[in-house]
C-alpha cells in the first residue's frame, strides 16, 4: 500500500467508526467491507440512504486517492451521484469496489458499486468527478502527529529522526 493510502487508512475516522475494511487491487481499483449494525440503519432492519451514500463517496474517492497518491496528490470530492438499487438489511455484509475510469492531472473520474458479499445483488451504483492537488498543499501535514509522519517517512519530513 503506498505510504499516503496508508497515512489515509490511519487517520480515516469515518472508515473506523463505520468498520470500513479497505483492499487496495491495484492503483485506480479498491474494495471496501462494511458489515450493516445497528447504528447504519434507518428502519429496524434497512440502511440509511446517508450511510451507502457515504460508503460510495469513500469507494470512489479512495479508488481516485489510490491512483493519484503515486503523484504525490490527495483528492476531494468534486461531485457525485448515486442510484440506490436495492435495501441493505441489519447483518448484511457490503462489498463496495471502486475504479477509476479516467485520470488527468486535476480531475480524476471513477465510478463504483456496492453489493450484499456472496452475491451478484447490487444495492448502489455511483460516479464520481474528483480533484487531485500535491499533499503539500492540503494543510494536511501540518497536522500530524509523530507516529503519522513516520508513515510517510523522510521523502515528506526530512527532519525525521
Amino acid at each position: 500500500m503506498h505510504k499516503i493510502l496508508e497515512l489515509y487508512n490511519s487517520i480515516n475516522q469515518y472508515g473506523t467508526l463505520n468498520e470500513l475494511d479497505l483492499e487496495v487491487v491495484s492503483p485506480g481499483h479498491i474494495r471496501y467491507l462494511m458489515p450493516v449494525k445497528e447504528k447504519h440503519l434507518a428502519t429496524p432492519i434497512a440502511i440509511h440512504g446517508g450511510v451507502l451514500s457515504a460508503m460510495m463517496d469513500a469507494i470512489l474517492g479512495v479508488a481516485a486517492l489510490s491512483a493519484s497518491c503515486e503523484d504525490g496528490k490527495l483528492v476531494s470530492t468534486v461531485e457525485f451521484k448515486i442510484n440506490y438499487l436495492a435495501p441493505a438489511r441489519l447483518g448484511d455484509v457490503l462489498i463496495g469496489e471502486g475504479k477509476v475510469i479516467q485520470k488527468g492531472n486535476r480531475l480524476i473520474i471513477a465510478e463504483g458499486d456496492i453489493k450484499l458479499q456472496n452475491s451478484d445483488k447490487i444495492i448502489a451504483k455511483g460516479m464520481g468527478t474528483f480533484s487531485a492537488y500535491p499533499i503539500q498543499k492540503s494543510g494536511v501535514l501540518e497536522h500530524l502527529k509523530e507516529e503519522q509522519k513516520a508513515i510517510l517517512g523522510k521523502e515528506y519530513f526530512p527532519d525525521l529522526k
